[in-house]
């Protein structure tokens, strides 16, 4: 069975989905009706910007959206027996499995930018990569820290943390005593998937209750609970969830895995998830679209 996965923010580079878009007329008509959505030309920014540009919160998480969901889109033989996206790549996911449109997802994208933009100017707060320790022992360490939770489950032996800037500082240096090979801070703006997120998920959750869903063609792994998923009212209530709860993306992917799934199809920028998915299952076929 063949799983189409999608990446979250850090994915995005100059140039990304320009190939697209001079070989598709169809992929160009959605670039343009993406600059129509938006209100600014978020197609010129993501062929021709800089490095610093892209990582503008209200271009980063559309740009990202618009080359994974459209590579998706204008593929001819795009055929997907389940989807799953890291974070943000949920919403691409389910444009592929037909549960949202691609112009309702966008907005939704760039609202979900905006609104958490917006907490993390409420709350200043940061993330950690804690790289070579058990996630029960990252765990354990983050319970005693006030104000830090794990955020991304991204494969064994890699987890992020997310937290208040102190809290943050704190953990990883427990983390390091306790044997971590790195613990670095990340270049984020705020502790994405944590309970300092909440004023960014009751904005986005308003927003997600008046969008139309339809049912999908294969069943979503969602982050929030890591399983299959084809009920709209469940799919909706795990995305918004999703703003405060942990990436779970270790446990999405063996689940998959145990769901029968033994090629995993990276749509969009980068290659991050191929790796990921490499180091949770290393039978598993991995390749780009």
């Amino acid at each position: 069975m063949k799983a189409y996965v999608f990446p979250g923010q850090g994915a995005q580079f100059s140039g990304m989905g320009k190939d697209l878009y001079e070989s598709s007329a169809q992929a160009k008509s959605y670039f343009d009706t993406a600059n129509e959505i938006l209100g600014f030309d978020i197609t010129k920014v993501m062929f021709e910007g800089s490095a610093d540009e892209l990582k503008e919160t209200k271009v980063t998480q559309p740009a990202v959206f618009i080359h994974s969901a459209v590579t998706a889109l204008v593929h001819d033989d795009f055929a997907p027996d389940m989807v799953a996206g890291h974070s943000l790549g949920e919403f691409s996911a389910l444009v592929a499995n037909k549960a949202l449109g691609f112009e309702d997802a966008l907005k939704l994208v760039s609202q979900r930018a905006l609104a958490m933009q917006k907490a993390c100017e409420m709350n200043p707060s940061t993330m950690a990569a804690i790289l070579g320790l058990d996630d029960a022992v990252v765990e354990e360490i983050c319970e005693s820290i006030e104000g830090v939770v794990p955020a991304n489950y991204n494969c064994p032996g890699q987890l992020v943390i997310s937290g208040t800037n102190e809290g943050i500082a704190a953990a990883c240096e427990k983390m390091k005593e306790a044997g971590a090979k790195r613990a670095l801070p990340l270049p984020v703006g705020g502790a994405f998937h944590s309970p300092l997120m909440e004023p960014a998920r009751e904005e986005l959750a308003a927003a997600i209750e008046a969008t139309t869903f339809s049912s999908p063609i294969c069943p979503v792994y969602q982050n929030y609970d890591a399983k299959a998923h084809s009920d709209i009212i469940e799919i909706k209530s795990n995305l918004i969830s999703q703003l405060t709860a942990p990436v779970r993306w270790t446990q999405s992917v063996q689940e998959m895995v145990a769901a029968g799934a033994s090629q995993f199809v990276e749509c969009g920028p980068g290659k991050v998830l191929q790796g990921l998915v490499k180091k949770i299952h290393r039978e598993a076929e991995v390749s780009g679209l």
